[in-house]
């Protein structure tokens, strides 16, 4: 599920990090970090020599200045590793948040309904779901028919229908409902639906280490040894010589001698890599996986917010045989004035290219504007005698009552194989003409694409989309294949077959 990037030092990583920090000062969780935990030990030790000397009467301030430098070396490693940990649980935190906060409408027994949280339902319960709401738990339409946002699971732009009946009732929790209302039969108890799930996902991730690090550690733990038995060797060579080594000097010796800086900085080294990359709006879920980039050669994309921007935008007007292009661009956009979806809102603005004035809802307190709808699959605007619709082409053939013309129909069919949206405008029993919805690719795309190429790697688009459009969008952001109307069993079966070929 989409959601906001949490920055490295939120208060929500930090102050939990911090306490972790002390937590993780357990010598059963420090032996995992040998170096960390011989820096410990001696910590330990100028720590007693430090309060020996204190009691004694001579305190040193050498050994004072030893015993904090080798507990904030300790600290330090420690928060490094929580930090790592954290950002996994402060996202987990802000799904769980998300969800305790959404509240249900639930439909009781004799058709009263009643306002509880989302994690108050049951399987078997009844809610509804108005237009603007959010879906508060997986479930299956029961009752009435409406557009879906689905963005924040699938990635498409593009709104669904969902209805009652048939293979398109299912509905998932934290999409929202964008027009009409749905009776909504919840499916799942707590802790089994889909943002359960995904919560138990990030959760349970965890930053692996890797090769490099695995093999740089045993390097340390193995110098961490030969430095050890070296220290170790000086206490009684010095007697030897009538020369008395101090355990704080001992302890400094082999903390100067061992690679104490590097065993506590790998996991912060690791992190500022993952850090820097989501900075990029890239995810890395570890260090290993940052390292096997290096020697990726296939790159998979999913479509809508990664190569095109995410949202359909109107980007040219085509008027029908006898209308004026300003007439239909003067229709289009009254019919859009009260439509605040992105589609609506390019179309206000390609309108305003064309020359058409800007207009506001208060300029037109005469007006009566028609919401879309999941059932006419239209939107308009009732003013002053005129009957102004707009929407999909069979709901706007249907409205007019006539046959489109044959450039209107071929404009559509035009629209539909460059893999557009066509949306069509009619006054009444009047046809306008047709307005081009596309999604528009990211600019420079293609050229990076192409350096991809150049270095080896070949890309592949990801997209639930039909066939036609998505050649359309592969053929102009240049990737080099596509897959069309993947489901996640597709995606998954995609990257096994790359994988069983050795790419990476």
């Amino acid at each position: 599920m989409a959601g906001k990037n949490i920055s490295l030092f939120d208060r929500s990583i930090v102050i939990p990090a911090i306490k972790d920090s002390f937590f993780k000062l357990n010598p059963a969780k420090m032996i995992k970090n040998p170096v960390m935990f011989v820096t410990e030990v001696g910590a330990l030790l100028t720590t007693m020599d430090c309060l020996y000397s204190w009691f004694k009467g001579t305190p040193s301030a050498f050994a004072l200045q030893v015993m904090l430098w080798l507990w904030f070396t300790v600290l330090f490693a420690n928060l490094a590793e929580a930090m790592a940990e954290g950002r996994g649980k402060a996202q987990a935190n802000t799904l769980r948040k998300a969800r305790t906060s959404t509240q249900a409408t639930r439909i009781l027994p004799g058709g009263k309904s009643e306002t509880v949280p989302a994690e108050t339902l049951r399987k078997g319960d009844f809610i509804r779901v108005d237009a603007g709401e959010l879906i508060p738990a997986d479930g299956e339409v029961t009752e009435g028919a409406a557009t879906v946002n689905e963005a924040a699971i699938t990635g498409e732009s593009a709104p669904v229908i969902r209805e009652a009946g048939g293979d398109r009732s299912a509905v998932t929790g934290g999409t929202t409902v964008l027009s009409d209302t749905l009776v909504i039969r919840v499916v799942s108890d707590p802790g089994e639906s889909f943002m359960d799930r995904m919560i138990g996902l990030i959760e349970g991730a965890k930053r692996q280490k890797t090769p490099n690090e695995i093999a740089l550690s045993l390097l340390l733990s193995a110098l961490t040894i030969i430095f050890l038995i070296v220290v170790m060797s000086l206490r009684p060579i010095g007697g030897y010589f009538g020369i008395n080594f101090s355990v704080t000097v001992l302890v400094a010796l082999l903390v100067c001698l061992i690679p104490t800086t590097i065993g506590g900085l790998l996991s912060a080294i690791g992190i500022a890599g993952i850090d820097r990359l989501v900075q990029k709006n890239v995810l890395a879920m570890s260090g290993r996986a940052v390292e096997a980039a290096g020697d990726i050669d296939v790159l998979l994309l999913d479509k809508t917010g990664t190569i095109t921007l995410g949202n359909r935008q109107a980007t040219e007007f085509i008027p029908a045989h006898g209308v004026a292009l300003l007439e239909l661009a003067d229709a289009a956009q009254l019919s859009s004035l009260a439509d605040e979806t992105p589609e609506g809102r390019s179309i206000v603005v390609l309108a305003k290219e064309h020359g058409i004035r800007q207009r506001t809802l208060s300029d037109l307190e005469e007006a009566s504007f028609i919401a879309f709808s999941a059932q006419t699959r239209m939107s308009g605007v009732d003013i002053k005698g005129r009957r102004i619709r707009k929407g999909a082409s069979e709901s706007v053939e249907k409205y007019s009552g006539k046959n489109f013309p044959a450039e209107v129909r071929e404009a559509i069919e035009g629209i539909s194989k460059k893999g557009g949206t066509p949306l069509v405008v009619a006054d009444e029993s009047r046809v306008l003409g047709v307005i081009y919805l596309k999604d528009i690719v990211k600019g420079g795309l293609p050229d990076r694409f192409k350096k991809f190429r150049a270095m080896g790697i070949r890309t592949v688009m990801i997209t639930g989309d039909n066939p036609l459009t998505a050649a359309a969008i592969a053929q102009e952001a240049g990737v080099d294949d596509f897959l069309a109307e993947a489901t996640p069993e597709d995606k998954l079966r995609l990257i096994r077959d790359e994988q069983k070929k050795g790419h990476l």
